[in-house]
């Protein structure tokens, strides 16, 4: 059997022998629409995402006072949830905001200041920065908990940490959840390590690998039914699932789940690129190709190079006004799934190897051997196969949990 990741590498090794533009191109319409993460499938009838099947959820909301946890990506057809709840009667008491805030403008791991929407009226409170998880006195006067945000179906992407907190708040303070699930564009797969428990922090809490092939939904019921809340509690949790969904279905987001994800094609290479931020190598913020161009001062080829800038959502960018160089990803043919290639690439033709990896990276990678296995020179087929004991556990565990067709 030819072996994928041969494959991979080698097509890699054929795009660093092209990489000869000097400038960080743009990505064209046709070209995201190009992308395709998982293989094409007709649907014989419509998605619905679980917010749009309020037939299943309005009455548990109705005469009750709600909660709601949600972001920019918290879209029924061109209206926001909030503004779609509150026509049809619900009293809506206060917005939670996660990472990037309730509009999803602002910096990653950027402080977000309480605040009142300017729209509704309404209080807003912050789940991000000292204040992770809602405190007994900002829900005291709440019913129920609602959580619809766009997830991209990785275990270092924050909002499923929010979610974590949002279920673990209502367990200790007898308030119900309600998860509205969401397709996971990265859902058609599993890879990568899996957590270990020294190394749980905000951009890692579960015992998952980092493309977990869940929807939030799923994941929500596994939060839970694993007992992974503080103390082992358990919230009465509903998940209101989507219709017409399964796990090979490409997902092209109609709203950005972050400043810094534009398109699909970011999306689909975030998994594999996503730890750099543990290193001295840019994902390319401050560019107009965010998370598909990586490059740094330190890496020895000069073929492709651009320079990160101040902007909206990367104001202070890693090597802000500094030239780097690396790798150009914009075409759709490296939307591949996750790999290390490009990690051994950058580290292999780096010239400032002793200060590659800082102290973040551990906690993207949830483990402590890869950075070791990197340095010692292993091969991406010897490391992979170190993961496969925890992994081949995590997948029957997560079979548990599937609430809609697998991909295999």
């Amino acid at each position: 059997m030819t072996n994928p990741y041969l494959l991979l590498s080698a097509s890699l090794l054929l795009a660093l022998g092209g990489c000869n533009s000097k400038q960080v191109p743009a990505n064209t319409a046709s070209e995201v629409e190009a992308t395709a993460a998982a293989p094409a499938q007709e649907q014989a009838q419509p998605l619905k995402l679980g917010a749009e099947q309020m037939e299943l959820y309005l009455s548990q909301l109705q005469g009750k006072r709600v909660g709601m946890i949600v972001n920019q990506t918290s879209m029924v057809g061109q209206t926001h949830l909030v503004d779609t709840l509150l026509s049809r009667g619900i009293e809506i008491k206060t917005i939670f905001a996660p990472e990037h805030g309730f509009r999803g403008e602002a910096d990653a791991g950027a402080h977000i200041k309480d605040g009142t929407d300017s729209r509704t009226g309404l209080p807003i409170i912050s789940l991000y920065g000292s204040n992770k998880k809602p405190k007994p006195e900002q829900i005291k006067d709440l019913d129920v908990l609602l959580f619809d945000i766009q997830d991209v179906g990785t275990r270092f992407y924050t909002y499923i940490s929010t979610m974590h907190y949002v279920i673990e708040a209502a367990a200790e303070n007898g308030k119900e959840v309600l998860v509205l699930d969401r397709p996971n564009p990265n859902g058609h797969y599993v890879d990568g390590p899996v957590l270990e428990k020294e190394h749980i922090s905000f951009v890692g809490m579960h015992p998952i690998p980092i493309v977990h092939g869940l929807t939030v939904g799923e994941l929500a019921n596994m939060i839970n039914g694993e007992k992974w809340l503080d103390g082992g509690r358990q919230a009465k949790l509903t998940v209101i699932p989507m219709d017409n969904y399964d796990h090979n279905m490409p997902y092209n987001l109609p709203v950005r789940p972050s400043p810094n994800l534009p398109n699909a094609q970011s999306i689909a290479l975030y998994p594999s690129i996503c730890w750099f931020e543990g290193t001295d190598v840019s994902v390319g913020r401050g560019t107009p190709t965010p998370f598909q161009i990586i490059g740094s001062p330190y890496y020895q080829k000069k073929d492709f190079s651009f320079t990160p800038v101040s902007t909206p959502g990367a104001t202070n960018p890693p090597h802000k006004d500094v030239t780097c160089y690396g790798l150009d990803l914009t075409d759709p043919s490296h939307a591949q799934p996750f790999t290390l290639a490009y990690l051994l690439e950058m580290y292999n033709n780096s010239t400032n190897k002793e200060k590659f990896f800082n102290n973040f990276f551990e906690k993207l990678a949830g483990t402590s051997d890869l950075r070791k296995q990197v340095i010692a020179g292993k091969t991406e087929a010897e490391i992979r196969a170190s993961w496969e004991p925890a992994l081949t556990e995590y997948k029957t565990l997560r079979k548990q949990y599937l609430l809609y067709p697998d991909f295999n």
